[in-house]
């Protein structure tokens, strides 16, 4: 039986027109698909702009499922996610990128970078942790040691906090020895409460060592000193303090009137007090002075004190042995007189701006650390 070529010239058109047709279909779909993502993600980056995060998110999960390869569309949705506090939708936005094999190292970086912040803004400390450790010898390996360093701080692990400080330290991305003397004498504080008085005079002498120029770790050994009975002791450890930090001296005015109650020491104190006055004139170091200065004549230092500053809280001091008419009246008077002086009276943090009653070394508002001067809020 003969075969019959006419089948074949007539087939192979056919198949041709077929082939053409169906390749066209798949490119229109291909196109199709191509502008919409696009379209999602410039719709979704409108939105975004005109702080509509919604709409930003539901456009932005839209160009996900037309394109899931996407990685940096993945990116865009989990910190929209975090920013909105939907932290869970956020870690496991992050989580799916981390589980992809496609992954290139410095994107697969960036993911266990963003799933840490995840977890430090959810509040996951434990979590944040483990996620910042897996960040060493990446890319963002100061950043992860700069997070870690707010995470042992928060939570008060002076020993770990101490040992980024350090990394961060050696690898020159500034000057962490304050913060590292800081912690230093956090040990020193645990030690005493513990009754370890040898290992907290260490630790403090270790931490004076390595930032001489701070202010609390001789104020620390002068109070510990103090506690010990070793009053000259304590104020050699002030006088290091007025020669290291001489603005520091008048958060240690009150420490000072206690070495003095020592006779020995109370003509050199009273010597220092009036010296640094003369030089920084300070509210608490003018208290110091006439509550160590002996008769009438200690009361003079608050006119002294206002013909160089106009100051509210000495004028309030000098009025409240004088006297002004009926007693009645004067009680009134000095009455209204010590609630204006109060809010003068407080510290406030450089910073945030956050005032206390009690001066500290690390602002329980913005977390920041010596962003409280030594002096009261009046004298600002």
């Amino acid at each position: 039986m003969d075969f019959d070529f006419t089948w074949i010239l007539l087939g192979l058109p056919i198949a041709f027109t077929l082939g053409w047709l169906a390749s066209r279909i798949d490119l229109r779909q291909l196109r199709i698909e191509n502008r919409q993502a696009p379209k999602a993600y410039f719709r979704g980056l409108n939105f975004l702009l005109n702080e509509q995060q919604d709409q930003a998110i539901d456009a932005f999960i839209e160009a996900v499922q037309n394109d899931p390869d996407t990685s940096e569309l993945h990116f865009a949705l989990g910190n929209l996610f975090r920013r909105r506090g939907e932290y869970e939708r956020a870690v496991r936005v992050h989580e799916h990128l981390m589980s992809r094999g496609d992954l290139a190292q410095p994107e697969r970086d960036r993911a266990q970078h963003a799933l840490a912040l995840d977890f430090l803004k959810a509040g996951l400390l434990d979590r944040a942790e483990l996620a910042l450790r897996k960040l060493e010898g990446t890319s963002y390996e100061e950043e992860a040691r700069l997070a870690l360093l707010s995470i042992y701080e928060r939570s008060r692990d002076w020993q770990h906090a101490s040992e980024i400080a350090s990394k961060l330290d050696s690898a020159s991305h500034g000057s962490f020895s304050g913060r590292q003397a800081h912690y230093l004498c956090e040990q020193a504080a645990s030690a005493l409460a513990i009754g370890d008085v040898d290992k907290a005079e260490g630790i403090l002498k270790t931490a004076s060592g390595l930032a001489p120029g701070l202010a609390r770790p001789w104020i620390d050994l002068a109070k510990l000193h103090n506690q010990r009975g070793e009053h000259q002791a304590a104020f050699d450890a002030l006088l290091q303090l007025e020669k290291a930090a001489p603005q520091a001296l008048p958060l240690a005015a009150s420490l000072l009137m206690n070495i003095a109650q020592n006779e020995a020491l109370k003509a050199p104190v009273m010597s220092l007090l009036k010296t640094h006055y003369e030089q920084i004139p300070s509210v608490d170091i003018l208290e110091a002075i006439v509550r160590l200065d002996d008769g009438q004549a200690a009361r003079s230092w608050y006119i002294r004190h206002l013909e160089r500053e106009p100051s509210l809280v000495a004028a309030s001091r000098w009025i409240a042995d004088e006297a002004l008419g009926t007693e009645h009246n004067h009680k009134l008077v000095q009455r209204a007189l010590d609630q204006a002086t109060k809010p003068l009276m407080r510290y406030r943090c450089a910073a945030c701006g956050f005032e206390a009653t009690q001066h500290f070394w690390h602002c329980p508002g913005c977390q920041a650390w010596d962003s409280y001067p030594a002096k009261r809020v009046e004298e600002l």
